[in-house]
């Protein structure tokens, strides 16, 4: 017999009151005044219950809290002093007993006028009628709703949108480079149009059963995920009546007042992301309002003990919750950790700090932590503020926050040191615990577990290889050329993934355990669902080392997707990339469209010459006669002109990189 589940007070089923005629008339007062009083009474013994909980808390130093700048707490904290044990650390119950007996002082009194003013309104609540408190229910109901509409319909200020230029020019002049480029754009017609046809709306495709897919990432309701994500594709390939589609489809359906629950991480790297970058490209207004009215639904998230947000919020109610499998009830290193791009382009765009803010929060608390041998594990409690199971990835659970300490600095034309800072230490002890060489001279990164290094490398942990070459240029000690090294020696082993299989695509994980070397072991591990990151490790290196192989392997890639990955109703992953007649899983992720198929358009099929790339927005500023700016701290932000070319990262492409590219398309 299974024990039904709590329902918050808003679920419940409440019966009608009765508002006709008692039975016994002859007792109405009485009645109603031992209502009264037992109401009275139950209030006043919860609320003192409530209140007076906390002074039978234990009293132990060894309760520590972190400070993250929040001003109203229960329990004031106190300084630990010169002589304390954990200098930096703040106790519930310092060394200055004097002073804290009277922050408690206060704290009973303050708690006593509480309770003194909650019983007050309790009785003048009960003076009344029912009519009259459900009337000022409903007031309050009414006024709620008012100040929403109002504010849904407050202009967005004004912000300079840069001319960006390479946009709409310039193709290839060798013709083999040409036909391969038509060829990744007929591709992404195929994907696109098969969706218009038998999935329009629907968060995805099923390209066999030709229908909408969806997962619960997305939560219930369909709300266009692949239209939202394959927006800026679209724009960068020339496809405008099809970008023009997806532009009606949004203005017209994109609705963020349902009742569902969504993922925080994913919502903002394919929807905020996405509609940011569409609005980056095309200037239009739309995308940058849904881009916010988006943003204000997940703020509710952020509503936790320590700031954490919670990795699911229901865009309606604004309750928040974790991943029932992460470790205790904890947060996620890469989605609480993948919000400060987009965020900070939102506080740019409405002058509102509060989405910087957030962010930068989260960052504090982090800087604060102990990390055990210098890593971040993947799960963190938004409650404690303590870690989770002590499990480090650069693969899934912890892949983007790395990237995106890197990209929040470049974003900032270098002058984040802090993000820098914080993903040079990174890296190091990434290099330092999790990096090794297999018998067989191929460089992988393995998994923490527990103390203990798993030989396993995810398919996700592939994108390192670019990020290691991007971020060469500033590394510590002058050691640029060691980390493009890491990087190539990463994109080699990942290549070898996909050339050790039947169909030539990687598998999602693969070990390194024995004789068996980048090769998947597991039935499970088999399938590839028509990831990028391999790819965007390729384009990565094409660019900085214009080393033709790269190119090839790109290609090498895109040819494999046609021939085992193509049905007539669009794209589909595959089930087992070791057997030579391989089963699909029917589902066309987003994804693809937004990332796989981008980064293949633009990989090197512009020129036989090596391109020109600008390493600085200063460098930019000179070779384009313009002032790029970005600034560092918010209260920059509602003051300053600003051009952001180093825009948004739509995972896992810069749309900064792709104007490099097609500026070189025009003058080389």
């Amino acid at each position: 017999m299974t024990t039904p589940a709590l329902l918050p007070l808003s679920g419940r089923r409440i019966p009608p009151l009765n508002l006709g005629p008692p039975s016994f008339s002859h007792h109405r007062a009485t009645l109603r005044l031992s209502e009264k009083f037992i109401l009275l009474l139950i209030l006043s013994a919860f609320i003192t219950l409530c209140f007076g909980a906390f002074f039978f808390l234990p009293d132990s130093s060894k309760h520590k809290r972190f400070d993250l700048g929040l001003e109203d707490v229960l329990i004031p904290h106190v300084d630990a002093g010169k002589g304390a044990k954990h200098p930096g650390i703040f106790l519930i119950h310092g060394p200055d007993e004097h002073r804290h007996r009277e922050e408690e002082e206060r704290l009973r009194n303050k708690i006593r006028a509480d309770h003194e003013k909650a019983l007050e309104e309790a009785k003048e609540k009960l003076k009344k009628s029912r009519e009259e408190i459900r009337a000022e229910i409903q007031t309050e109901k009414n006024k709620v709703v008012q100040e929403m509409k109002i504010r849904e319909k407050k202009p967005l200020p004004a912000v300079p949108i840069p001319n960006l230029i390479g946009t709409h020019g310039g193709d290839p002049e060798d013709n083999d480079l040409r036909e391969k480029r038509e060829k990744i754009k007929e591709m992404m017609k195929h994907a696109w149009d098969n969706y218009r046809i038998y999935g329009w709306g629907h968060n995805e495709l099923r390209p066999i059963a030709r229908k909408g897919h969806s997962t619960n990432i997305f939560g219930t309701s369909q709300m266009g995920a692949t239209i939202v994500d394959a927006l800026d594709t679209l724009y960068i390939m020339g496809l405008h009546d099809e970008f023009r589609d997806g532009q009606k489809w949004i203005e017209n359906n994109l609705d963020f007042s349902v009742n569902s629950e969504v993922s925080v991480f994913e919502v903002n790297i394919r929807f905020i992301g996405g509609l940011l970058a569409a609005y980056y490209l095309s200037g239009e207004e739309i995308f940058k309002i849904k881009a916010v009215q988006l943003a204000e639904k997940l703020l509710p998230a952020f509503n936790t003990p320590t700031g954490i947000p919670w990795a699911m919020v229901n865009l309606k109610s604004g309750v928040g919750r974790n991943w029932g499998w992460a470790s205790a009830g904890s947060s996620i290193l890469a989605e609480f950790g993948t919000l400060h791009m987009e965020f900070v382009h939102l506080s740019y765009l409405t002058g509102n700090p509060i989405y910087y803010k957030k962010v930068m929060h989260i960052r504090k608390l982090l800087q604060k932590m102990d990390r055990p041998n210098g890593l971040y594990p993947n799960y963190l409690n938004p409650r404690t503020g303590r870690w989770g199971q002590y499990h480090t990835s650069v693969g899934g659970l912890g892949d983007s926050f790395y990237e995106y300490l890197l990209k929040a600095w470049l974003m900032s034309d270098k002058t984040d040191h802090e993000a820098r800072k914080m993903y040079d230490d990174a890296v190091e002890a990434i290099e330092k615990h999790l990096i090794r060489k297999s018998r067989g001279g191929l460089t992988f990164i393995g998994e923490w577990k527990n103390g203990h290094l798993e030989k396993k490398m995810g398919h996700l942990a592939c994108f390192a290889g670019g990020m290691f070459v991007l971020g060469a240029d500033g590394s510590r000690m002058d050691k640029a050329g060691h980390y493009l090294e890491l990087g190539a020696e990463i994109a080699r082993t990942c290549h070898e993934s996909y050339d050790r299989t039947a169909l030539k695509l990687g598998p999602e994980s693969f070990k390194f355990d024995g004789a068996v070397e980048a090769v998947a072991v597991r039935q499970a591990e088999k399938y590839y669902i028509l990831r990028p990151e391999v790819i965007e490790t390729y384009w990565y290196l094409w660019r900085f080392t214009h080393d033709p192989r790269y190119r090839e392997w790109g290609w090498e890639a895109a040819l494999a997707i046609e021939k085992y990955c193509r049905v007539s109703g669009g794209f589909s992953g595959v089930k087992d990339v070791y057997s030579s007649t391989p089963t699909h899983d029917d589902v066309q992720q987003s994804f693809f469209l937004a990332e796989t198929l981008k980064v293949l358009e633009s990989g090197g099929y512009t020129s036989k010459n090596k391109p020109r790339m600008w390493s600085t927005l200063q460098e930019l500023e000179m070779a384009f006669g313009t002032n790029y700016t970005f600034v560092s701290s918010v209260e920059q932000l509602s003051s300053h002109n600003i051009y952001t070319l180093f825009v948004l990262f739509s995972p896992p492409f810069l749309i900064m990189e792709w104007i490099k590219i097609n500026k070189s398309k025009r003058t080389i």
